[in-house]
């Protein structure tokens, strides 16, 4: 049995993609709840505007910046070298940045774009971050997924056969968060430490920038349907319901949205399949 988890002002909770969007959202709601919370930004400028702001709303000083490009894994070892030297635990891991590309692009790994972003990048920082999660525990990860019908193409993951389409590559990389989840999911039980993937809708998004998705998709779903979409913070209740509600206490395993259980793509139901991505992203990141 594990305790306990110490009140949300008591908790140290860690977000990536925490400058706009949904992770901001995040990173306001748990700050104006008292918690530590340390935002992970790309850009140190817009993180630090962002981190006065929040810490301006909220009242809470406890708003950490962390400046890394999860493109690159020289950049994610760096910035979970930094959060173990200054926390010695964690509460709370949201999982939260993802881009797009309307063309195939190489991390500095030569990893296309999407992969390395929405799926390595979480399950690198994640296994980097596992002991101070277990310190923690009762502790919870939150992989922000999303819901896309598909499944991964294990024999050209980097798109080096197919022609690249940007919706296509977006998604198979985004059920990687779900292969993730269900396999760590097994991983951790009995650690006290609990994972749940979270699809939290269609929201007011800036996906990718200007010079990804935003570009052309998401631009065109924002003048056509901006007006009825929800904002970042409704979107945000769903992650927050994963990471902070009692209701959620040592469960795990699980796919939802709307704080409710979704089905997920047969494929990522597959346990082989789940070992089979871990082994080969575990490869990719040179992770032993």
């Amino acid at each position: 049995m594990h305790d306990q988890p110490p009140p949300l002002a008591e908790r140290i909770a860690l977000v990536t993609g925490a400058n706009s969007g949904l992770g901001r959202a995040v990173v306001g709601a748990l700050a104006g709840q008292g918690a530590t919370v340390l935002m992970v930004c790309r850009d140190a400028t817009r993180g630090e505007d962002a981190r006065h702001e929040i810490m301006a709303a909220t009242g809470n000083p406890q708003v950490h910046l962390f400046v890394a490009d999860l493109a690159s894994q020289a950049a994610i070892r760096g910035l979970a070298a930094r959060v173990r030297e200054r926390f010695d635990r964690l509460h709370l891991l949201i999982n939260n940045a993802g881009t797009a590309f309307p063309a195939r692009r190489l991390s500095p790994d030569g990893i296309e774009m999407a992969l390395a972003v929405n799926h390595l990048a979480p399950f690198l920082l994640t296994n980097l971050l596992l002991e101070p999660l277990r310190t923690a525990a009762p502790a919870r990860i939150v992989n922000v997924g999303t819901r896309i019908n598909t499944a991964m193409d294990f024999h050209d993951l980097n798109w080096e056969r197919r022609p690249y389409r940007l919706m296509q590559a977006y998604g198979q990389s985004k059920l990687g968060n779900l292969h993730f989840t269900f396999e760590l999911a097994r991983r951790l039980a009995g650690s006290g430490v609990t994972v749940n993937c979270c699809f939290p809708g269609v929201f007011r998004s800036n996906l990718g920038g200007t010079d990804g998705a935003q570009g052309w998709f998401w631009r065109t779903v924002a003048l056509l349907l901006g007006w009825a979409l929800p904002t970042p913070e409704q979107a945000a209740r769903g992650v927050l319901y994963l990471a902070t509600d009692p209701a959620m206490a040592g469960v795990t395993g699980g796919y939802y949205s709307h704080r409710k259980p979704i089905p997920a793509p047969v494929q990522t139901q597959d346990p082989a399949a789940n070992q089979r991505l871990w082994a080969i992203s575990a490869d990719l990141t040179r992770l032993t």
